[in-house]
């Protein structure tokens, strides 16, 4: 028996999945039009979904303690009771995907749906999205739509940016939806072209490790969207769209005539950004992989120093993964808690990993989790039943 007939107490018509993603490089860039290199991660959210036809949509998740949430799909918007409300509710997420098909006039009815996700939440890892894109994917299948995957991340993005209140960019969804194995997915955010860029870390000997600190700071919440605002007021102030705007040659006079000096950081976070993730597709396309480490912990600094996004948890990471011989180590997400990952050589992995675990042992911090990240697939169909 399906976790969907133990609900339900009928048969899905399809399963449908959806990933978490890890972000290589390009941090809080994307909500800025610059650049982008996330790649799906194994972990999953796995839908199993069936359509009604009486306008009702019923959610239910196993990762949660709570009931089958309820909703007329005709009567679903940003200030829906029981979702969007409580700006924190999981419902919000899939019933705002729903929402924003509909506003998209695409003609989707009522649906159950049975969620169960093996993607951290609160990691950094996108969670959220995965919840989402895999709702998008189920909704698209059950009535037809014929979606392009770019479509369903535009549609994912509103969703979460208008029906969830949370104020991101569209990378998460974009890789969600878009990555394919054994692949990063370098992304402009401005015009969403994209190419799959080839990700075999394994045969240059290389592992790349995912350190879920399991720690969230309350800070994040608000500092999030200060940061985002401030990005805004500082583009406005230089008269350019977004920061994508300025290029790094441009970087000093663009510092030197900004007013609020406690913009000039984050200017200068987002510029020297992109320029990373330009100079990783150069090193990953010339094979020189390896190289790629530095910049990571290049980048990592800047989320630090710069755009101030990172907490002891995180730099203890990079930190004692630098010393027992990473290549490079960085903070991936938000900020503020969740992940950061570490490229290594494959036959230093298990001791960087033990040497981060015993630097949080001896800090007094709740032990980390540490996986490997292996590009995968992107959302798709896995069974018609």
């Amino acid at each position: 028996m399906t976790g969907f007939h133990s609900v339900y107490g009928s048969s899905p018509e399809g399963v449908w999945e959806a990933p978490g993603r890890v972000n290589l490089i390009g941090e809080h860039t994307d909500y800025n039009d610059g650049f982008v290199m996330p790649l799906a991660l194994p972990q999953t959210c796995r839908v199993e979904a069936a359509r009604r036809d009486d306008g009702v949509l019923r959610l239910h998740s196993a990762d949660t303690s709570g009931g089958v949430t309820e909703l007329r799909v005709d009567t679903l918007g940003p200030q829906s009771p029981g979702t969007a409300g409580d700006r924190g509710g999981w419902a919000a997420y899939p019933a705002g995907v729903a929402w924003a098909l509909r506003a998209a006039g695409h003609q989707v009815g009522g649906a159950d749906l049975h969620f169960e996700s093996s993607v951290p939440t609160g990691a950094g890892l996108s969670s959220s999205a995965a919840l989402e894109v895999a709702t998008a994917v189920a909704l698209d299948g059950l009535y037809g739509l014929g979606l392009p995957p770019h479509r369903i991340a535009e549609l994912c993005r509103r969703a979460e940016n208008e029906f969830a209140g949370v104020p991101c960019g569209v990378m998460d969804q974009m890789a969600s939806a878009c990555c394919t194995e054994g692949h990063a997915l370098y992304l402009d955010t401005r015009d969403l072209t994209r190419r799959q860029v080839p990700l075999d870390l394994a045969a240059k000997g290389l592992r790349l490790l995912v350190v879920d600190t399991r720690v969230k700071h309350a800070l994040g919440d608000g500092a999030y969207a200060e940061r985002r605002a401030g990005c805004e007021a500082a583009a406005a102030e230089l008269g350019v769209p977004s920061l994508r705007g300025v290029t790094p040659g441009e970087l000093p006079s663009a510092l030197g005539r900004l007013t609020d000096a406690s913009l000039r950081p984050l200017v200068r976070h987002v510029v020297t950004e992109n320029e990373r993730v330009a100079r990783t597709i150069r090193l990953l396309d010339a094979g020189e992989t390896h190289a790629v480490g530095p910049v990571l912990t290049e980048g990592h600094a800047s989320l630090r120093d710069d755009f101030r996004v990172s907490c002891p948890e995180l730099d203890l990471v990079v930190e004692a993964s630098n010393t027992a011989g990473a290549l490079g180590a960085r903070m991936t997400g938000g900020g503020f808690g969740g992940s950061a990952i570490v490229l290594v050589r494959e036959d230093a992995a298990e001791s960087v990993a033990k040497a981060v675990a015993e630097a949080f042992a001896e800090a007094g911090h709740r032990a980390p989790s540490v996986f490997e990240a292996v590009p995968g697939p992107g959302a798709r169909r896995v069974t018609d039943a």
